[in-house]
């Protein structure tokens, strides 16, 4: 009996310091979500200046971080940052682990916990990057894009492989662009917690931010599906490339002015989303 006893006050307290611990890993990628969107509502600001011809340049995540860097107090919030997107990815890694938002073990469920995955990849490598810079340790490293498309290239059937991550890329810029349009992301929200002003934000910021990066990853996607064709890495581009591109169009200024607004939108969304958003790991 008291063996007994003592396996259940064991249990109890492992039980205790699981439900002590969960809140906080929660807490972390809230905090993680708000990294992310003030990133995104960094690269959509300087877009927009530079849309306005008053400064600013069209960049990527990596090329943000370097902006910040030169700014006052830059090297805290590069900290800040690089310490709140490991919470995004201790996030990802949760919801391919422990799937908490029940996606399940079939086609559909595997595929979007695999997208988890690629995304914690991405973000650690930006977290990365952005504690490297706050340790005056970062520089310039080129376009990342022609970086990976090169050493895809290099393998066997690499135009096939660049062709495929191509297609991956526009099929996950169109899911995004619809998950906006239809204002499906709405489900990712407490909405109960929410007053009525939150909610007219988080649905506006969410629908223009996700169309605009739906639009800015589709066409990264066929930069790279040009690079599958061509076979050359330099066709690969990146976020800063399809900005460019855009400024580079008839009307131009305005299409980048809208697309970079959408952008910071999108980062408005994700720091609303750190606040609000379904997090079921815990209590």
């Amino acid at each position: 009996m008291s063996t007994q006893a003592s396996k259940v006050g064991v249990r109890k307290k492992t039980s205790n310091a699981s439900q002590e611990i969960k809140p906080w890993i929660r807490r972390f990628g809230r905090f993680g979500h708000m990294a992310k969107g003030a990133v995104y509502a960094l690269i959509g600001l300087l877009a927009v200046m530079a849309a306005l011809g008053i400064g600013g340049e069209t960049t990527d995540t990596s090329g943000a971080l370097q902006s910040l860097a030169g700014m006052p107090f830059g090297e805290g919030l590069l900290w800040v940052i690089g310490i709140g997107l490991i919470g995004y990815i201790i996030w990802d890694l949760i919801k391919v682990i422990k799937d908490p938002e029940n996606k399940g073990h079939d086609a559909k469920g595997v595929i979007t916990r695999i997208g988890y995955l690629v995304s914690a990849v991405i973000y650690g490598s930006l977290a990365f990057s952005a504690m490297k810079l706050a340790m005056n340790a970062g520089g310039g490293s080129g376009n990342s894009e022609q970086t990976i498309s090169a050493r895809l290239l290099a393998q066997p059937f690499g135009q096939w492989i660049v062709g495929m991550v191509g297609l991956v890329i526009i099929g996950y810029g169109i899911y995004e662009l619809y998950n906006g349009y239809k204002e499906r992301f709405m489900k990712k929200f407490n909405v109960n917690e929410m007053n009525q002003h939150e909610k007219k934000i988080a649905r506006n910021a969410g629908k223009i931010g996700l169309i605009a990066r739906g639009i800015v990853l589709s066409m990264i996607g066929f930069f790279f599906m040009q690079t599958a064709v061509t076979a050359n890495p330099e066709e690969s581009k990146g976020l800063d490339g399809a900005l460019l591109e855009l400024i580079q169009q008839p009307y131009g200024g305005w299409l980048l002015g809208v697309v970079a607004a959408g952008l910071m939108l999108y980062g408005i969304y994700e720091i609303i989303r750190g606040r609000y958003a379904k997090m079921n790991f815990g209590k």
